[in-house]
């Protein structure tokens, strides 16, 4: 049996994120095979193309893990329409310098969470966008835009839905397929 090491990457530093919530529960939902790391992106310098050259051992950490990975799994929340900042500077830093970028081929997924109505859709395909340019195979469906109420999670940080659950699963079983077929 195959192991496979995906990267998630979360677009949200708050250290009560729901969408940091939502990958710790995702992750569990995973086969057995798939080591699933969630990537450090709080730390990276803002991105500029005159540290092309000589980049931050942060941002060398980041592509590393990123090159080092089967697979991506991207959980952003929405930050007025778009993805957060945090976010798009972790894929331009890791992207750099050009032709020399470390997303290429990874296949990813993407969802997220918010207390809006919209659950991230707008961030989600802005971010897609962004993916596709990155030459990043991005599963298209199931899309999963979730908006978090009071009790989505309970005290341990767990979905409270059997329901949302389900649905997680049948997303994860979906990426799980996603990663083995295009997985390099």
């Amino acid at each position: 049996m195959s192991q496979y090491q995906i990267a998630v990457i979360v677009g949200s530093l708050r250290r009560d994120s729901i969408n940091r919530k939502l990958a710790n529960a995702l992750v569990k939902l995973g086969p057995p095979e798939f080591y699933f790391k969630q990537l450090e992106i709080g730390d990276l310098p803002l991105y500029n193309q005159d540290d092309d050259a000589k980049q931050a051992e942060s941002v060398q950490r980041l592509k590393s893990e990123v090159k080092a990975a089967s697979g991506l799994i991207f959980v952003t929340p929405e930050y007025n329409r778009s993805v957060p900042g945090v976010l798009k500077n972790a894929l331009d830093n890791a992207s750099r310098p050009y032709g020399q970028g470390a997303w290429g081929g990874k296949p990813a997924g993407v969802l997220g969470a918010s207390i809006g109505t919209i659950g991230s859709a707008l961030a989600q395909q802005h971010l897609r966008n962004s993916l596709a340019y990155l030459d990043v195979p991005t599963m298209g469906q199931p899309e999963v835009f979730i908006q978090v109420k009071e009790g989505f999670f309970n005290e341990a940080g767990e979905i409270s839905s059997p329901d949302t659950v389900k649905f997680l699963q049948g997303w994860m079983d979906r990426y799980v397929q996603w990663v083995k077929r295009h997985a390099v």
